[in-house]
């Protein structure tokens, strides 16, 4: 909640938008509880007008029960908005200085509700919301959060037009090879290919009696040609600091499951030639969290969006990108427990291979182990237009200093996050000496977190040492 005894220190930004409202309802409060709860929600608040300092002050509202009662007239008209996603606790009368002021809290619609649209048009009335303000969504971002909306995941599409042959069998058949090392007697080893694949849900039969891919057959064992016709904009690309490789490049079938292995094989050989420090007994783990850090990408991208996926490894960085936005909060994706993966069969087709985790806590797992390594915390970047999300993991120390040891475990540090966040909503700026007080921490410790909302673009500097929610 905001502190609105000192409702000028706050700005305008993309968690916060002000309308005088003196008039009525403005028009334009449409757009904006579309974009906030198409991105990541924000507060509304009428009757607050913004100087040209850009500093916020109250003003007086004759009326607000009025226009509390219009706006729930409106927000739950359908010719307004297609949806309403607000409770009563959502909209608040305050009193500032003897002013009424309405405070409207959007939350972020669940992706079940998105896109939320205003004017009975989800492709021309759906925004979202950046530093500048609102933007109408581009058709590629509502077709994307369509699909996100589905209750059947989009990999389980069936695809008729095509036949077994889209299919690279060689692939299929090293599949089988890593299933049969890693779980000997498998009740699907003496099935033929065509039954097997049917097993994994990687064919259907058709009306015409005959077997047909699904989407996740097609991008998992698939031939590159035949998977850029379904998916134009599919392009797979791993770079190094001594080259890099892409589909439709090199002879390779160019479907997920080379690509994955052959990602993780490059991951083996950088790792075997560390320098000394890392003990053996951990590279296990170090494996571990990559390798999840992978199937995580290509498990999660939205392989009808605008563009391909990039996995990077420079000076002992690696940055994971994938088209598509998160289905869940991205806090819960952190903390683990809650799982609600965009393609679901590609799930079931790693984790046969005992790749991947389908609990909802492969996430926090790698933000387990790099913690417990000392190095930077990881970053995790959503952004839109297009829609991608980024995971960038550093193998660099924190000048020796090891969250684990004082922050506590990951909720632990996650919770500390929180807390910072939640004290600049209510005093607008800090000094870092001040959130040291606050939270209890060490300095080094809570400069860390710091650094990390900066990176994650919820914070930013304004002064040496001082901090404010970004603009």
């Amino acid at each position: 909640m905001l502190d609105f005894t000192h409702l000028e220190q706050y700005r305008e930004n993309n968690r916060i938008e002000a309308k005088k409202a003196l008039g009525g309802l403005p028009r334009s409060i449409w757009e904006t509880y579309s974009a906030f709860a198409n991105t990541m929600g924000g507060v509304i608040l009428l009757g607050v007008e913004e100087y040209k300092d850009r500093t916020l002050h109250p003003v007086n509202l004759p009326d607000p029960e009025r226009l509390v009662r219009e706006f729930w007239d409106k927000v739950n008209n359908p010719a307004i908005t297609n949806i309403n996603i607000l409770s009563p606790k959502n909209i608040q009368i305050r009193n500032i200085n003897g002013n009424d002021i309405i405070v409207i809290t959007v939350p972020r619609a669940t992706r079940q509700e998105r896109p939320v649209y205003i004017n009975k048009s989800p492709l021309n009335g759906s925004y979202r919301r950046n530093g500048e303000g609102d933007y109408k969504c581009t058709r590629e971002e509502v077709l994307g959060m369509q699909r996100d909306a589905l209750i059947i995941a989009p990999d389980m599409k069936h695809l008729p037009h095509l036949s077994l042959d889209v299919f690279h069998f060689e692939t299929v058949h090293r599949y089988r090879n890593r299933l049969k090392s890693y779980s000997p007697g498998h009740p699907w080893e003496g099935l033929t290919d065509a039954d097997f694949l049917c097993e994994l849900d990687a064919v259907e039969l058709g009306e015409d009696n005959q077997m047909h891919p699904t989407a996740a057959g097609l991008l998992m064992f698939g031939l590159e040609s035949a998977i850029t016709r379904e998916f134009p904009n599919y392009h797979l690309e791993f770079k190094w600091a001594e080259g890099q490789f892409s589909s439709g490049s090199d002879d390779l079938s160019d479907n997920l499951c080379d690509f994955y292995f052959r990602v993780c094989d490059y991951f083996a050989k950088h790792l075997a030639t560390l320098p000394a420090g890392i003990k053996p007994g951990t590279m296990p783990y170090i494996h571990e969290a990559l390798r999840e850090a992978l199937s995580n990408c290509l498990i999660n991208a939205d392989y009808y969006g605008s563009c391909g996926i990039s996995i990077s490894l420079l000076d002992n960085c690696f940055c994971f990108r994938n088209p598509g936005s998160f289905r869940i909060n991205v806090e819960d994706a952190k903390y683990g427990g809650i799982s609600d993966p965009r393609n679901g069969t590609l799930v079931k087709m790693f984790n046969i291979l005992d790749i991947g985790d389908s609990s909802g806590d492969g996430l926090s797992r790698i933000y387990d182990i790099w913690q417990q390594m000392g190095w930077d915390f990881p970053i995790i970047r959503e952004t839109f237009a297009p829609d991608t999300i980024e995971l960038t993991l550093k193998m660099h120390h924190n000048d020796g200093h090891k969250l684990s040891g004082s922050t506590g475990s990951f909720a632990t540090s996650q919770s500390n996050r929180r807390l910072i966040i939640s004290y600049l909503t209510k005093h607008a700026q800090a000094t870092e000496e001040e959130l040291t007080d606050f939270i209890g921490l060490t300095a080094s410790d809570v400069r860390e977190l710091l650094t990390d909302l900066i990176e994650l673009g919820i914070i930013e500097i304004k002064a040496p040492a001082v901090y404010r929610l970004k603009a």
